[in-house]
């Protein structure tokens, strides 16, 4: 009986030990290449990737046909109007950016401080980043009606002499968005040239290995190159870092601004931030769930790497609930008829039961969290992701909608979204998974020499686990 006793216990910490290991067992380096590789540079491509591929096609298409029939008519066919001059374009602005903020939180604050299981989920955060970034631009770039003059935002040079309002927020917006795509797209390039490398060396197509070969300019892998990638992708990581904070907190200036109720209020930059972060997490388990039971990836993307997530997502769900809470205690302690208005018809009003739904979403929801089995169980984490993220819409709808009523009872009014409106929503979503599934399709989606740098300390781990098993050593 003791023997067996000693024997399920070590079982049991061998089991507890893989479960905290960011790679599956009896991984090598060649089966790390061969295994990511292989996604990109085998012959036949899934069936269920051109499924994929066609229906976010047809919502590609229903985004050209939104935007087609926008530019011959003008905004109005959208639901816009006095007082809701901004309607879906500033909800579906705040929501993509948002999302976005994952990408750049698991790449470069993870980096900088040394957390390992950031590695299989850091190259397609990153994408998902830039995706989210190209849907959130169109909308800002529809809304001002001719979005071919959208570089009239921009400080160029002209004879004029006529330069862009920089006390306007969507000034701040143009230079906040396009500084945080621009870093997180150098970032993500640096990150991939050692393995642009690896599948131009590996690519059997001609073709493969030129367009592949470009990419990689030139790595060969000497110490000199991996010296100045290492010094290139600190410095990214360092300047993505503040724009995690600093991107989504100017959105929220786009609110806290003005003198509007509920929205002249200096909880937003965090509260914002910490909506981002929620919101952007809940998106890479939405992805990374499906990618990892897809196309086999259980030993990249393990338990450890879903709980820790989980972990992110109800973390930055209690600093979501705060501001909530936060919200209805300053509408109740400022003693301010308008603030105390605006609650209570966001509560009881028209649009009632949309924040109570977000409240179900964002705060109720996300508690089950707090249950091991939860974290622990991939379908019921990928439930609760998409639970999320449509709760961090609704989120941005019942702020945007509060403009119905403001100081006024005379300048009161009702939004109502149109088909275009949500043609144009529906439409980024599938620009956003179009651009996805080509990025899985000919890309690496994880770092292979990333992961590579994970294989001795597994090898390492299971030898331990061997020894224990054997009885040859102990914990």
């Amino acid at each position: 009986m003791d023997n067996l006793a000693e024997r399920v216990k070590r079982a049991s910490l061998a089991d507890t030990q893989f479960t905290r290991s960011v790679i599956g067992p009896g991984h090598t380096h060649s089966t790390v290449t061969d295994k990511i590789s292989s996604i990109v540079l085998e012959r036949g491509t899934p069936k269920g990737w051109w499924i994929g591929l066609f229906v976010a096609s047809f919502g590609v298409s229903i985004l050209i046909a939104s935007i087609g029939y926008l530019l011959a008519r003008g905004v109005g066919v959208w639901g816009i109007n006095v007082p809701v001059g901004w309607g879906f374009a500033i909800i579906n602005l705040v929501w993509w950016i948002g999302i976005g903020h994952a990408g750049t939180l698991i790449s470069a604050i993870l980096l900088l401080l040394r957390q390992e299981w950031r590695t299989s989920i850091n190259r397609f955060a990153e994408a998902m980043t830039l995706f989210a970034v190209c849907c959130a631009g169109i909308f800002p770039l529809l809304h001002v009606g001719r979005p071919w003059l959208a570089y009239w935002l921009l400080p160029y040079p002209n004879t004029m002499g006529t330069w862009p309002q920089f006390r306007s927020p969507l000034e701040w917006d143009v230079f906040a968005i396009s500084t945080y795509a621009t870093v997180s797209l150098l970032f993500w390039y640096v990150g991939l040239i050692p393995d642009l490398a690896t599948m131009r060396d590996r690519a059997t197509s001609p073709a493969l290995k030129v367009i592949y070969g470009i990419g990689a300019m030139g790595w060969r892998g000497a110490a000199r190159h991996w010296e100045r990638y290492e010094t290139a992708y600190l410095l990214l990581a360092g300047l993505a870092t503040p724009l995690v904070v600093s991107v989504h907190t100017v959105v929220s200036y786009d609110f806290a601004v003005s003198v509007i109720p509920g929205w002249h209020a200096t909880i937003f930059p965090p509260y914002f931030v910490a909506g981002a972060i929620y919101s952007g997490f809940a998106m890479v388990l939405t992805l990374a769930i499906p990618i990892r039971a897809f196309y086999g990836l259980k030993d990249f993307i393990t338990a450890r790497h879903l709980e820790n997530m989980a972990k992110v997502i109800l973390a930055t769900g209690l600093i979501v609930a705060y501001g909530y809470a936060m919200e209805a205690f300053f509408a109740w302690y400022s003693a301010n008829p308008y603030e105390k208005g605006m609650f209570v018809q966001r509560t009881s009003g028209p649009y009632g039961n949309a924040y109570w739904a977000l409240i179900l979403c964002n705060v109720l929801i996300p508690q089950l969290l707090w249950l091991r089995k939860v974290r622990a169980t991939p379908w019921m984490l990928f439930a609760i992701a998409l639970v999320v993220n449509v709760g961090m819409w609704l989120e941005r709808y019942v702020i945007v909608i509060t403009l119905h009523r403001d100081f006024l009872p005379s300048s009161w009014g009702r939004y109502t979204p149109t088909i275009w409106d949500w043609g144009l929503y529906l439409g980024t979503i599938g620009l956003f998974f179009f651009l996805l599934l080509l990025f899985v399709r000919f890309l690496p989606m994880i770092s292979i020499f990333e992961m590579r740098t994970l294989v001795p300390k597994s090898q390492r781990l299971q030898q331990r686990l061997e020894e224990f098993e054997d009885g040859t050593s102990e914990p």
